[in-house]
């Protein structure tokens, strides 16, 4: 038998998590992060049979820094993921970290009922889970 706690990515998410509007700028983006403080943000449905994206700073920095765009003039539809790949919140975060590596993440929107509540990151998974898991033992 099995004695090993279950670490749940619900139990490791973050759940403030801010969301912007696809025909938003860069700029608008990037001071909607600087004020909450992340380094990614999720992209709105435009309706019930759309999918969620996914911008992050890394976007922006390869997209829009790197090829001298201006980030006024640029909007996040050009440059977000869509769709992004998302996780349960039920799920295993060592099957999370699986997908992860599996697909080059680093970090994932986590849904239930196709409604977005909360994000994940290897960040979330290895500090706040390993520690717990260790806490655990």
């Amino acid at each position: 038998m099995n004695d090993r706690q279950l670490i749940r990515v619900r139990d490791v998410m973050k759940t403030d998590f801010d969301m912007v509007d696809g025909m938003d700028t860069v700029l608008m983006a990037l001071e909607r992060m600087i004020h909450i403080e992340t380094k990614s943000l999720i992209v709105k449905k435009r309706n019930d049979d759309d999918e969620y994206g996914l911008v992050m700073l890394s976007d922006i920095a390869r997209q829009v820094l790197a090829k001298d765009r201006a980030p006024e003039r640029v909007n996040i539809y050009e440059i977000m993921t869509k769709p992004a790949l998302t996780v349960s919140s039920s799920m295993d975060i060592r099957y999370c970290a699986r997908i992860f590596s599996r697909f080059d993440l680093s970090r994932a929107p986590v849904v239930d009922n196709r409604e977005i509540v909360g994000i994940v990151s290897y960040t979330d998974m290895v500090l706040k889970g390993l520690k717990t898991k260790s806490e655990l033992s």
